[in-house]
């Protein structure tokens, strides 16, 4: 017996005699570091028991989970503590006998020493065989803050783990990197990305888009003269004094003095041209003499003077004289913020509405509720907040919901909300920037933070002794058993259960209270969003059989103990004995009618839905609002195209939000440095976003590959769609800090915004009958795309970079790209006016001027100021 063996025997001995001292989670903390490293992302190819493990069509991954003790104590043998980490992918086996694991909920696990753990020695690493579903292909993947918990010690985190900017997962190696399903795109570096920038064509200098604007104008003509602009004096009829102080706070932040050149003008509705008659259309004149603005509407002269100031470099200058009319392509500019997987303070929120006004975005989505997390007060419900907004370790979850991505188990990052004052101020400030708010609570499925909060409130009042109004919010069935396992990995209590009546109750009261903010913030509660995706078990999907089937390319579950969502219900088992319902799967699109009654009663026009929230409806007339508006989020290469013409003929209002184009919680390019979901795309950076064209979605199939880059084809075999617009998501379930929204969402935005906006003249007319095809249909006119998108990259560069840094948005930093050859090193940004630093040694950094010749290994994207810097990269690889 080896004298390792032999002493975790002595110290198991020691500890069962009760002679061991309890182990001390903060020591525990300060001495693991945990890492996970990928052997094989082909998990079956590498002799994983894929399908017998029950993994989603039979993929996963080999791996090891490391655990290393970097402090100067021994961590002891035996047990006494455990430790909880989050795992995006299911972890379908520990293959160990040192630890035992179980999945409490959503992505925390618990892992627990057994017997047979000898302990870990300082400078010590332990490797433990691991399988998770499906692959592992970014940084982002692995989460932050596992800790530990000991019975009586407060939780401790692990503090090498505690960062937000490491990566804890081991570089991959081989083909890990690529998409097991199939990847037919090179690695992004240095020299692919110089490759790639160099297909878009030639850089412009600032001269050349002196008179470009972002979003384009539909029409201008240049006079012959300039008009130095260094203070803006505003005497406007027609906008209120809030929307004026918005413009003068955009002009200061711009710095412009307030006073200087005349802006004068007004609303003047029908006497402009007719197809810029319409709301937000505008006349902007600039001559010798002043600035004059004639609008449609009072958005139409806000939107005058964002082009002015668009117009304007940093600080103010000279502006051409001109004429340009203009108006909006579409009424729905959107873009939607999720603050409740990760909470985004009120101060960043204010900022993305000043730039959503700067770029002519007039529809802010906020998803105020999820799984992880309840975001508004609301009067008379203080559980939703008090616990609903927290997470923290308490597994009776009585005081706050269990930690969830990486949140840590005292609320380190993640938890927060917008009090009652909060919201109505931030839509006050939207009012003032034309900017409509659209309240989301995700229903009823995702709803889990109110499920668990409502019952932390029927315990309490049923320990005072108040059985009725316990019972009044319940938004669970106590008698339903149902096993079920949502999207993201929870149980039944992710599901509101609509056959109850306190989930009626609920809805009528969150809808009344939050109307309530909106009238008290000026701005009428318009759209009301019901959520409504996802409610089902995802263990019933097409990618698993039964225990007993045969097919290797499919997980094995046991069906017969798998339910629908409330298929155990014995309140929605009534309902069905009563024939209200034929059975459980009516009950998503039923609720949503009940929803938009309970909606139009408060007399907002219009339901909102994510299109799966209104499936199987035949038109929008089976829903009581004016209006019900489909959220589309399915992907081009899965149908989109047809899809949404589906909903538009069926008469709703038909919103593209579709994740291969407009979520901007996916990578920007493919390397697994990227952070962010991918599950529909691994590259979408902001050429991507300004190459779509929302009115022809069939032509996109032409620009750009599915998310493994394989070219795909799509028919113009419908009809032609209205759409009431598009909108850009960001969903923060790896965004756990506000400077990582922002640096997600910016400059990406502003390309949306030039979609929203302006129709370009490289979109083709959709043509019934027409098919596109990479690289096998050639109808798209690309080099008129490169140029336009040139322009929009100069200004970009030159004009707007220097706004954001200015306005203390962290975003993205261009990545170098380089190669060196015979002829000496060529560089390259993504947009003209961008920085680059270069080091020789990694740590001492010095500005690079675009020529210049140095043999510098590391380089990195810097912000204007010096203060930021991107990644680093190696040139050569």
């Amino acid at each position: 017996m080896g004298v390792k063996r032999l002493l975790g025997m002595v110290v198991l001995a020691a500890w069962s005699a009760g002679s061991w001292a309890a182990p001390d989670a903060g020591q525990l903390g300060q001495s693991l570091f945990m890492r996970v490293a990928v052997d094989s992302n082909k998990g079956a190819a590498a002799g994983a028991p894929c399908s017998d493990l029950g993994a989603d069509w039979a993929s996963c991954l080999k791996g090891r989970l490391i655990l290393e003790n970097k402090g100067g104590q021994a961590v002891p043998a035996g047990g006494g503590w455990s430790l909880y980490l989050h795992s995006i992918r299911r972890i379908l086996k520990l293959d160990t006998p040192d630890f035992a694991i179980r999945r409490i909920t959503g992505d925390l696990y618990q892992i627990t020493p057994t017997a047979s753990f000898q302990g870990l020695a300082p400078g010590q690493t332990l490797e433990l065989p691991l399988i998770d579903e499906y692959w592992i292909l970014q940084e982002s993947d692995v989460l932050p803050r596992p800790y530990v918990v000991v019975d009586g010690q407060a939780p401790a985190v692990l503090q090498h783990n505690s960062s937000d900017d490491a990566s804890y997962l081991l570089p991959l190696t081989g083909d890990n990197w690529k998409n097991p399903a199939g990847e037919l795109r090179p690695l992004m570096n240095m020299a692919q990305r110089y490759h790639s920038f160099s297909q878009r064509g030639a850089q412009l200098s600032a001269a050349q888009v002196a008179n470009r604007v972002i979003p384009a104008v539909r029409r201008q003509q240049l006079g012959g003269g300039e008009l130095l602009v260094r203070g803006l004096s505003l005497n406007l009829s027609g906008v209120s004094p809030a929307q004026r102080e918005a413009l003068e706070q955009r002009a200061a932040q711009l710095g412009l003095r307030g006073d200087g050149i005349g802006v004068s003008g007004g609303v003047v509705g029908a006497r402009l041209p007719a197809d810029i008659a319409v709301s937000g259309g505008y006349r902007l004149l600039i001559g010798q003499h002043g600035v004059k603005v004639e609008g449609f509407d009072a958005a139409g002269v806000f939107y005058g003077v964002q082009t002015l100031l668009g117009l304007l470099p940093q600080g103010g200058g000279q502006v051409r004289w001109m004429t340009a009319e203009d108006a909006p392509r579409y009424a729905h500019r959107g873009f939607m913020a999720d603050v409740a997987r990760n909470f985004k303070q009120p101060s960043t929120v204010r900022r993305l509405i000043d730039q959503m006004a700067a770029y002519k975005l007039n529809k802010l989505h906020l998803h105020l509720s999820d799984d992880e997390g309840w975001r508004l007060q609301i009067p008379g419900l203080p559980e939703l907040t008090d616990v609903g907004a927290r997470r923290c370790h308490d597994l009776t979850e009585t005081q706050c919901l269990v930690p969830q991505l990486g949140s840590g188990p005292a609320n380190q990052s993640g938890g927060g909300y917008f009090t009652r004052a909060d919201y109505i101020s931030l839509v006050s400030y939207a009012q003032a920037r034309f900017i409509e708010v659209i309240p989301e609570f995700d229903m009823p499925a995702h709803a889990r933070a109110a499920v668990v909060a409502m019952e932390a409130r029927y315990r309490k009042l049923l320990a005072q002794g108040q059985p009725q109004a316990a019972a009044e919010y319940r938004l669970l069935d106590p008698q339903d058993q149902s096993n079920t396992l949502s999207v993201q990995f929870y149980d039944r209590h992710t599901y509101l259960n609509p056959c109850v009546p306190g989930s009626q109750r609920f809805v009528a009261k969150l809808v009344s209270e939050v109307a309530s903010m909106h009238r008290d913030a000026g701005q009428p509660l318009a759209t009301w969003h019901f959520g409504g995706d996802e409610a089902k078990n995802i263990l019933l999907g097409p990618g698993f059989q039964d225990v007993s089937g045969g097919d290797p390319g499919k997980g094995k579950v046991r069906m017969a103990e798998q339910d629908q969502p409330w298929g155990r219900s014995s309140a929605c088992q009534a309902m069905i004995a009563k024939g209200q319902l034929k059975s459980v799967a009516d009950l998503p699109l039923n609720f949503a009618r009940e929803a938009s009654r309970i909606v139009a009663n408060q007399g907002i026009a219009t339901m909102a839905a994510w299109q799966d929230g209104v499936s199987g409806a035949a038109s929008s007339a089976d829903f009581a609002t004016r209006n019900t508006m489909v959220t589309e989020w399915d992907t081009l290469y899965w149908g989109a195209a047809q899809a949404v013409n589906g909903y538009a003929a069926k008469g709703f209002k038909t919103v593209l939000a579709l994740p291969d184009y407009l979520y901007f919680d996916f990578p920007y390019e493919l390397n697994p440095r990227e952070h962010g979901y991918y599950w529909a795309s691994r590259d979408t950076d902001s050429y991507k976003v300004f190459s779509f064209a929302p009115d022809n979605l069939p032509q996109n199939a032409e620009v750009m590959p599915d998310r493994q880059g394989q070219p795909f084809a799509v028919s113009s075999s419908a009809a032609p769609a209205q759409y009431a617009g598009i909108q850009g998501q960001a969903w923060t379930e790896v965004m756990r800090t506000d400077q990582e929204f922002e640096t997600m969402v910016y400059p990406r935005l502003l390309a949306l915004a030039e979609r929203a906006w302006h129709k370009a003249g490289w979109e083709r007319p959709y043509t019934v009958g027409e098919t596109y095809q990479l690289g096998v249909t050639h109808l798209v006119d690309k080099d008129a795309l490169n140029r336009d998108w040139q322009q929009f990259a100069a200004v970009l560069g030159w004009r707007e970079a220097p706004k954001l840094e200015r306005a203390g948005i962290a975003y993205r930093l261009p990545l170098p790209a380089g190669l060196s050859g015979p002829n000496g090193l060529a560089t390259a940004t993504e947009w003209p006016g961008a920085r680059l630093e270069y080091s020789y040694d990694g740590r001492s950094w010095q500005f690079y001027s675009p020529g210049q010749q140095v043999q510098a290994r590391y380089w990195r994207g810097v912000s204007q100021d010096g203060r930021r810097g991107s990644r680093v990269e190696t040139l050569g690889n």
